[in-house]
């Protein structure tokens, strides 16, 4: 068993921008197919860059504070009690940004599916996961974060 409202974090962010503390409640629970984290966001701070999933859904659940959740429609507020789902593709893109004065605590629950691709509209730059889905237990075969931009001819190299 574990608890939510825990502050025994697994990892913490410290990048400017994106600092928060986060459980790893999946994880923890011996979790295969089914991902979980509780994730506290400091003042000010975004949870990620804003991005999307190829294979994963992910049902965002605010326990505490007040968020702006981005999504392609726009930002929309949230508070306790409040979910929303991101589906996979484009329409499920996502960001969790904190414009409030307090910490804000969020359940993250995903779908576990690899391989993965995340893109990341703002930057152009693509995410690609093998052997483990993004954040799943285990090490990952492959983690790379690519700029987009990058591409070659199907044949190049060969």
């Amino acid at each position: 068993m574990e608890n939510i409202y825990a502050d025994d974090w697994d990892l913490t962010q410290a990048h400017p921008g994106f600092q928060w503390h986060r459980i790893r409640l999946g994880r923890r629970l011996g979790g295969e197919l089914l991902g979980a984290s509780v994730y506290v966001l400091k003042p000010g701070q975004h949870s990620f860059p804003y991005h999307f999933h190829h294979a994963n859904e992910e049902l965002l659940v605010i326990l505490e504070g007040k968020v702006s959740v981005r999504m392609p429609e726009g930002e929309i507020p949230a508070g306790p009690g409040d979910a929303v789902l991101f589906n996979r593709g484009p329409r499920g893109a996502h960001q969790i940004i904190n414009r409030s004065d307090d910490p804000a605590r969020y359940l993250m629950i995903s779908t576990m599916v690899e391989p993965e691709i995340a893109e990341y509209p703002d930057s152009g730059n693509v995410g690609v996961f093998a052997g483990r889905a993004p954040g799943g237990p285990g090490e990952a075969r492959l983690e790379r974060f690519l700029d987009g931009s990058a591409e070659v001819d199907y044949f190049e190299g060969v």
